[in-house]
């Protein structure tokens, strides 16, 4: 049983470090809390009435403490942070939860009541980071939060923390947000522009936009990356996030013990990104050369969809066998984490960064393969079907390879337009009667939510 007055000492020290030394935080998008005052871009008469544990979950570190600190902050009168991996927390059970509320009580008096749902403004806000290191923490969450009107926020890198994997006693009584690496539009306002700015894609701001995406498709949106100056710490960085995720989310997570099988998956699946990839095929090319079942493979090509790590676009296609029988693309969740190999690799992380938007937007994204290819059909939540390309630069020797494919896109699905997707050309066309717009990427990361 752990002391209460190193309980108090512990609540202390988050709030006097988050309040005095966490700094410039950037306002997340699209993030939605229910029945809660922070989610601001939903009108109040508008928001969900439920009472439900809010679950952070998503890659290690993308962010989700930041949340936490930036919930703190604007509701420190009446907020609780605990760090499960706060190594003075090391013998912290189940039953202490109970003592942590009651210190945390003591050092605050005047919510006495809030469990009883008084005043609106006594509210209590829990906010309990890597809360996966704490066995038996779902029944707790779930208590308080039904029973004693106490809003309840958690979060962890582990891929146990996910909505697939989260224990029966929360199914149905969480509200589950994952929260990704940096979008393009989150990024800019850490090296000091405003979105908001109408004319910040023009004159001299848009070449300063234009140069900051131009390393945010270099380095990716991870926030400590995308703070640090050099290239050599952030390359560094990069490095240690690679490991971290190959050993605890993966290795350890999984207890996985074909090491080298896995180092070889990972290698190729991190130089695979925005391109079809076949187990099928990498098991005929490397059965002779690894001792590893076809199920093995399979078992760990599956570990990394879990873990976040990787993410799939399946064929278009009317039935769901034909979509598993083809090869599905690859997209990584972070283009600083992807294996660059040669310069040509600049259009697969266009691709890649367009992939991740979409993601976020909540679309649903498969890839068109008739007698051309197609980089994406989109099909968005009313099921509207919508086409789209990416390529680097249009040139003379790809030109017509593909407006083609996306023409081909578009007459299959009987729609009038598309949009092709480039690093900066900007422009129009009509081919075979289809609408084609062609958009840079940054400009439309810019414009969309």
């Amino acid at each position: 049983m752990i002391n209460k007055e190193l309980l108090k000492e512990i609540i202390v020290s988050n709030e006097e470090f988050i309040i005095n030394q966490v700094k410039g935080i950037i306002k997340r998008e699209g993030i939605i809390f229910p029945d809660f005052p922070d989610s601001l871009d939903v009108p109040e008469n508008k928001r969900l009435n439920l009472h439900k544990v809010v679950i952070l979950y998503g890659v290690r570190r993308s962010g989700k403490t930041y949340i936490l600190y930036d919930l703190f902050k604007k509701y420190k009168d009446r907020a609780l942070y605990i760090d499960f991996e706060d190594e003075r927390l090391a013998d912290f059970e189940t039953k202490d939860f109970e003592r942590l509320k009651e210190a945390f009580l003591e050092l605050k008096p005047h919510l006495a009541g809030a469990n009883r749902g008084e005043t609106k403004e006594k509210e209590m806000i829990f906010l309990f980071d890597e809360i996966q290191n704490i066995k038996g923490w779902e029944r707790f969450c779930r208590r308080i939060t039904e029973r004693e009107n106490i809003k309840v926020f958690v979060s962890g890198s582990s891929s146990r923390m996910m909505p697939l994997e989260i224990h029966t006693s929360l199914r149905g009584r969480s509200w589950s947000i994952e929260v990704t690496p940096f979008s393009f539009r989150e990024y800019l306002p850490l090296k000091g522009m405003d979105i908001k700015d109408k004319n910040i894609i023009y004159g001299s701001k848009k070449a300063l936009v234009k140069k900051h995406f131009s390393e945010y498709l270099k380095w990716g949106g991870f926030p400590e990356v995308s703070l640090l100056k050099s290239d050599f710490e952030k390359r560094k960085v990069i490095k240690e996030y690679f490991e971290a995720m190959f050993f605890k989310d993966l290795v350890e997570r999984f207890n996985i013990s074909n090491i080298p099988l896995l180092k070889m998956l990972t290698e190729r699946l991190f130089s695979s990104f925005s391109s079809k990839f076949s187990l099928n095929a990498f098991y005929k090319q490397y059965k002779e050369k690894l001792p590893f079942s076809k199920d093995t493979l399979f078992s760990y090509y599956h570990y990394f969809l879990e873990s976040m790590l990787i993410f799939e676009a399946r064929k278009f296609a009317e039935s769901s066998y034909k979509r598993l029988r083809n090869p599905a693309k690859i997209y990584l969740i972070d283009t600083g984490i992807c294996k660059k190999i040669t310069s040509a690799d600049w259009g697969r992380i266009l691709e890649n960064i367009v992939f991740c938007q979409l993601r976020r937007k909540g679309e649903e994204i498969f890839y068109f393969e008739e007698k051309r290819e197609c980089d994406f059909i989109i099909k968005d939540e009313q099921g509207k079907l919508f086409p789209c390309q990416v390529t680097w630069e249009l040139k003379e020797e790809n030109k017509e390879r593909e407006i083609k494919g996306l023409v081909e896109a578009c007459q299959k699905l009987n729609i009038k337009e598309g949009v092709l997707f480039t690093y900066d050309e900007e422009g129009s066309e009509i081919a075979e009667g289809i609408n084609i717009k062609i958009t840079p990427v940054w400009k439309w990361l810019l414009n969309s939510k």
